[in-house]
């Protein structure tokens, strides 16, 4: 391990596939220990992952991590957002947790939004309109298909904030995640009474909303993870608010993510409301908000395709008019939580190049469609795009948002973005900084611009014609994967 210039803080990462622990020097940003363990997550409409394996993992990485992590003074947790995780009095899993991309509460979801005002209401209220993905609707399923499980129930906590509660006993959450929840009002920054009798949903239950900055407690005594005793523990965050304290983000300056779930977002000092449901209006983890549009497929369901047509993801053709519609797990931008994937415009000499393009061009185009209503009106729009994420070092993907985008793209050469952000927060308890000035001291957003091409709004307009006719089929549900 090399000799560090200030004292060590670990970053955690726990997101949907996996588990990541980075021990970072907080004077410098200097990585100096890894470590990375899997997750096992259900497939089809409903997506599960029993909560316990997100603590065997992080143990297993920190573990890697070797004797860093032993001399760190404050860890902080960066988790995957909305996935309901339900506690017995003891403190265990009453059943796995129901994840961000488990689509099965979509009807739920649109029953809450009618039975409590609208759109615009909700909007108003909690800053978001809720789709299948926030934790208020995943509630308002368990009610109806698992009552028991819910009589079980002792406490609610959001996967990070499951993680930070075995780490200091204590239950809490931070501003960020909770405003992912659709029960927390984001102009009175509480929980929100009215829906929270909605959905039957004991605040008691709930954890504390802690503050920005805030020491939420110490790592506890006889646990498998090696902190020393007294390491101070952060409020931890959602992923996305970490990967924002990550890169220092200042407002407007937009970020896309390619990962898993693709995502656009940026800061700003405004409280976002948009009635359409498009822009979430989550808080971030600092003080401001990050209106953000999220959607459910991106990497995975590009790989998916290539798979299928038995190429090389990078092994894109440019040229013919097909359009896929990549929605293999539904959809949350545009929301179609029952759609499946549409091909339209084949023709016999459409080359297999040609039509994983279009999966590329399809995966982007519902983020680009975004990018206007998460910035603010008054924002540059010449401010390059920051491209994060798995699939931001992939060729494909940068030419991708680089032609349908019309802007310069800047691609921060620092990895692991959303424990980096967390790595920041920890840093902030021992220093006293606002963690995303930590971040941009680290110089984390460092990185090669892309310049700007002439926007393919050919493309562009030739998907969105066929997302509109094909709206039918897209909104019918199909029954179960």
């Amino acid at each position: 391990m090399s000799a560090a210039e200030g004292p060590l803080v670990v970053g955690v990462d726990t997101s949907t596939q996996s588990t990541k622990a980075l021990v970072v020097d907080a004077a410098t940003g200097q990585v100096v220990a890894r470590g990375q363990a899997p997750h096992t997550v259900t497939t089809g409409m409903g997506r599960e992952s029993d909560p316990r394996q997100w603590w065997d993992a992080l143990c297993a990485a920190l573990r890697q991590c070797g004797e860093a992590a032993h001399e760190a003074a404050a860890v902080s947790v960066g988790g995957q957002q909305h996935g309901l995780v339900t506690l017995d009095g003891r403190g265990e899993p009453v059943r796995p947790a129901l994840l961000w991309n488990d689509v099965r509460s979509a009807p739920q979801a649109r029953r809450l939004v009618e039975e409590l005002g609208g759109p615009k209401a909700w909007a108003e209220r909690a800053g978001s309109v809720p789709g299948a993905s926030f934790t208020a609707a995943k509630w308002a399923w368990l009610a109806e298909h698992e009552p028991e499980a819910v009589r079980a129930t002792r406490a609610v906590r959001l996967p990070h904030d499951y993680l930070t509660e075995r780490l200091t006993g204590q239950g809490t959450t931070d501003r960020s995640d909770a405003s992912g929840t659709g029960w927390w009002a984001s102009g009175a920054e509480a929980y929100d009474e009215e829906t929270l009798a909605h959905i039957g949903l004991d605040p008691a239950l709930l954890p504390r909303v802690a503050r920005p900055g805030e020491v939420v407690g110490t790592v506890r005594d006889g646990h498998e993870v090696p902190f020393s005793k007294g390491t101070l523990v952060a409020p931890g965050t959602g992923d996305n608010a970490a990967a924002a304290l990550g890169l220092g983000l200042r407002p407007g300056t937009p970020v896309l993510s390619l990962g898993t779930s693709g995502t656009v977002y940026a800061v700003s000092e405004r409280r976002p409301t948009d009635p359409t449901g498009t822009v979430a209006g989550f808080a971030d983890a600092r003080g401001d908000w990050l209106p953000l549009a999220c959607t459910l497929n991106c990497t995975l369901a590009v790989d998916r395709v290539a798979a299928l047509l038995g190429l090389d993801r990078e092994a894109v053709e440019p040229g013919g008019s097909v359009t896929l519609l990549p929605y293999l797990d539904g959809e949350r931008t545009p929301n179609l939580p029952h759609a499946s994937g549409v091909l339209h415009g084949l023709r016999h000499d459409t080359t297999a190049g040609q039509l994983l393009q279009a999966a590329y061009d399809g995966a982007v185009h519902a983020l680009l469609g975004a990018l206007d209503l998460v910035l603010d009106e008054d924002a540059d729009r010449g401010t390059p795009l920051l491209l994060i994420g798995g699939g931001s070092r992939g060729k494909a993907w940068q030419q991708t948002v680089r032609r349908l985008s019309g802007r310069p793209v800047q691609v921060p050469e620092a990895d692991e973005l959303v424990a980096l952000g967390a790595a920041a927060q920890a840093a902030g308890l021992l220093t006293g900084e606002d963690p995303a000035a930590v971040a941009r001291r680290w110089n984390t957003a460092a990185g090669p611009v892309l310049e700007a091409v002439e926007r393919d709004a050919a493309t562009l307009d030739r998907i969105t014609g066929v997302l509109s006719d094909a709206a039918p089929l897209l909104e019918r549900e199909t029954g179960t994967q």
